[in-house]
């Protein structure tokens, strides 16, 4: 797909290649389920899911869509094509419930990372309750 500036999700599903263009759809909806409450939008040219920093990544290619998960892919290993970089041929479906389980360990991960990094509460010195 060419580097061109989309504008929305939506334009950048409705640019790629018509073969590849169900297998977004279905990755869009997937992520969607699984993450409620993560925010769309693109980030380096292609969609991307936001939720308390970044989530997951996806892209459609001519022979391929891929799922960018920015951690651990236990269970997806066959789809592995460097560390952080799942690909799905266009000729098989997509394993949904894999992708789905992926993508809800990604939140759980990114809650535990939130709540480890918010701030101490201040005790109160000295008084009586």
């Amino acid at each position: 797909m060419s580097r061109a500036k989309f504008s929305s999700v939506d334009g950048y599903i409705a640019a790629a290649p018509d073969d590849a263009q169900p297998h977004l759809r279905r990755l869009r909806q997937i992520i969607n389920s699984a993450a409620p409450k993560a925010k769309e939008a693109l980030s380096y040219g292609i969609p991307f899911y936001e939720y308390h920093g970044r989530l997951i990544y996806f892209a459609g290619y001519r022979k391929h869509v891929a799922l960018y998960p920015a951690g651990d892919a236990k269970g997806l290993e066959r789809y592995l094509a460097a560390k952080s970089t799942l690909r799905f041929p266009l000729d098989e479906p997509l394993p949904v419930a894999k992708i789905g389980s992926l993508v809800r360990a990604r939140v759980k991960e990114r809650d535990v990372e939130q709540g480890s990094q918010r701030p101490a509460r201040a005790r109160r010195s000295g008084s009586a309750r």
